[in-house]
C-alpha cells in the first residue's frame, strides 16, 4: 500500500462542530447495544466505540465514538448537525429501558489532540479506539493522519489540554485524511456502513445481536454485494458535503457522493468520498461546482477529483 503524504502538526485544537449524548441507567449499555452497529454490552472502559445508527434498510443516519465515562454512564459523540434528531428518534425506543437520554454538549469540553499533543497522554504504539482517563479527562486514541498521531480529549466544560492551539480548519482537514468519516446531515440515509469503511475500522460487529438494519448490513458483508467504499480524493477547487461524483463517461449517472470536505493547508481540498469500487481507480472523476458563484469551475466536467492512497487496509468481503 502506497503511503500517503505526511505534514507535521503538534498542537491542540477545540472541536465545536461535534456534540454529545449522554446515556445514562443500568440499562444503558444494552440499550445502545440494541441500536447500533457495534457491541456496547461488552464495551470496557478503557476502549472507545466506532459504531453507526441505521434505519431498518441499513442506511446511516448517523455515526458516533461512544465510550464509558461511568459503569453506568455512556457518551455518545456525534455531528452537531445530526444530535437533535438523532436524540428524538433513539429517545423513541427507549420505552421501558432503564436508560436516559440528554444533549449533555455544553457539558463538555472536546478537543483533538494531534502530534506530541497527543503522544503526551497516549503511547506510540497505542490503537485506534484505545481509551484513557487522566483525571476527569477521557483520551481516546484516533487514527492517524498526514503521519501524525491523533486522539479526541473529553473532559468537563471549562477544561482544556496542554499544548499549542492548533487552527480548526487544520484539525478537520485532519479529520478527512484519516478517511473515518463523520457523518453530517446532508448525507443521511445515504450510506450503509460499509460504504463508509465502517467495518474495517472496527464500527461494525457482525458477531453480536439484532439491531436495526442489521441484516441489511450484514448481507452486504457476507454475500459480496458492497459495491461502493470510501476513498480519499484531492481537489485544486472547493468541495462541499453532499456533492454528487461523476466520471467524464457517464454525465447522467453519479458514481460517488462527498461525504466530509475540507480545504488543504498547502492549497486545494481534500474530501471522503463514497463511490463505486469500479470507479476508483479511473482518472477523469470530478465533481460539480461547490458554489454556483464559482465561474472558473468548468461548468461541463466541474472540479477534477484525483484519488489519494487509503492510510489503512480495507477488510476483504467474507
Amino acid at each position: 500500500m502506497t503511503q500517503p503524504k505526511t505534514l507535521p502538526m503538534n498542537g491542540i485544537t477545540p472541536i465545536s462542530h461535534l456534540g454529545v449524548i449522554r446515556a445514562v441507567g443500568a440499562d444503558a449499555a444494552s440499550f445502545l447495544h440494541g441500536q447500533l452497529s457495534n457491541d456496547f454490552v461488552l464495551l470496557k472502559q478503557d476502549q472507545a466505540r466506532l459504531a453507526a445508527f441505521c434505519t431498518a434498510k441499513g442506511r446511516m443516519l448517523a455515526s458516533f465514538i461512544g465510550f464509558k465515562r461511568s459503569a453506568d454512564e455512556i457518551v455518545l459523540i456525534c455531528d452537531r448537525s445530526l444530535l437533535a434528531p438523532t436524540l428524538k428518534r433513539l429517545s423513541m425506543f427507549v420505552l421501558r429501558a432503564q436508560c436516559k437520554l440528554s444533549d449533555a454538549t455544553s457539558d463538555f469540553a472536546l478537543y483533538g489532540l494531534t502530534g506530541t499533543a497527543a503522544a503526551q497522554y497516549l503511547s506510540m504504539d497505542s490503537a485506534p479506539w484505545a481509551l484513557k482517563a487522566e483525571g476527569e479527562a477521557h483520551v481516546l486514541a484516533l487514527y492517524p493522519a498526514a503521519g501524525n498521531q491523533r486522539a479526541l480529549w473529553v473532559a468537563p466544560a471549562g477544561q482544556a489540554p496542554a499544548g499549542e492551539l492548533l487552527s480548526e480548519d487544520l484539525w478537520l482537514w485532519s479529520e478527512v485524511q484519516s478517511v473515518v468519516a463523520t457523518l453530517s446531515a446532508p448525507v443521511v440515509d445515504a450510506f450503509v456502513p460499509q460504504m463508509l469503511n465502517y467495518e474495517s475500522l472496527g464500527g461494525v460487529n457482525f458477531k453480536k445481536g439484532c439491531y436495526p438494519g442489521q441484516e441489511i448490513v450484514a448481507r452486504s458483508q457476507f454475500r459480496g454485494t458492497l459495491k461502493r467504499r470510501a476513498y480519499l480524493v484531492h481537489a485544486d477547487k472547493a468541495l462541499s458535503v453532499g456533492q454528487e461524483v461523476f466520471t467524464a463517461e457517464d454525465l447522467e449517472q453519479a458514481t460517488g457522493t462527498v461525504v466530509q470536505a475540507a480545504a488543504a493547508p498547502e492549497g486545494g481540498w481534500a474530501a471522503i468520498v463514497s463511490m463505486q469500487i469500479a470507479s476508483s481507480t479511473r482518472d477523469d472523476l470530478f465533481a460539480h461546482a461547490a458554489l454556483a458563484e464559482d465561474q472558473s469551475a468548468d461548468v461541463a466536467h466541474g472540479v477534477a477529483l484525483q484519488v489519494q492512497p487509503l492510510p489503512y487496509e480495507l477488510l476483504a468481503d467474507i
